[in-house]
């Protein structure tokens, strides 16, 4: 992928849930010390290397937040470079709001540079469903009145301590057919995919990944209509940070 990829995710700081308040405590109010006053980050990032049926893929995935246990700042990063070509490149920022145990509710914008520059007003919700399911569901408006969603699971399956299987899956909609784009209205495309990971700390994890891609529908019918693949298969090895 991309040296300039990796140097672009590696400019973001990292850092896994500490207090971002230190010292002695002599100077510190008492009311600091109420429930969910204090402040914390958690920040993950993973960088991958791949290959799928249409050449080399490389891709990172950045995630995570500054806050209080009700009020956070969420950022979140995410592209791809396929055969020496970034065909997606994403950056969020959000404000996320506790509303239940395990549930948030967000909102800010979010920003793609490719594979068309476009911003977006975002409204979605994060948490944790029954059976330990990460999720996340998220609705966009764009800076041009097209209105689109994500929806994505995931869960962690521990083989021993270390040894982590995390099945997932995602799926993008769209309400209106997007031309610039080439996506038709409907179900666009989605992944399914399985990391498999080795948890030296928490914070160091290599790991491998598989995932199948598919466009769906009109969307499919655009791809091929360009003498497009409309699924693909990709394996690659990868490295997870958190801190």
């Amino acid at each position: 992928m991309r040296t300039k990829l990796y140097i672009t995710t590696s400019l973001f700081l990292l850092s896994m849930a500490a207090p971002a308040f230190a010292g002695d405590g002599s100077h510190h109010n008492p009311a600091d010390h109420q429930h969910g006053s204090e402040t914390y980050h958690m920040f993950r990032l993973e960088t991958e290397y791949g290959g799928g049926e249409h050449g080399p893929i490389a891709s990172w995935d950045f995630d995570g937040w500054y806050g209080t246990d009700e009020n956070k700042l969420w950022l979140k990063s995410e592209g791809e470079n396929s055969d020496g070509t970034l065909e997606q490149a994403e950056f969020w920022a959000l404000y996320s709001r506790n509303i239940a145990t395990f549930w948030d509710v967000q909102g800010g914008i979010r920003h793609d540079t490719q594979p068309v520059s476009t911003s977006y007003a975002v409204l979605g919700i994060n948490g944790l469903a029954p059976y330990h399911y990460e999720t996340e569901a998220h609705l966009f408006l764009s800076d041009e009145g097209d209105v689109s969603a994500r929806l994505r699971g995931e869960k962690d399956l521990l083989l021993t301590q270390r040894l982590i299987l995390q099945p997932y899956a995602e799926v993008n909609l769209s309400a209106q057919d997007v031309d610039e784009q080439e996506i038709g209205a409907g179900f666009t495309d989605g992944e399914i995919g399985l990391q498999t990971r080795y948890e030296f700390t928490r914070k160091f994890a290599p790991y491998v990944d598989v995932r199948y891609e598919r466009k769906f529908g009109e969307t499919s019918s655009i791809a091929e209509s360009n003498s497009e693949d409309n699924d693909n298969i990709v394996g690659s090895i990868g490295l997870r940070l958190m801190f």
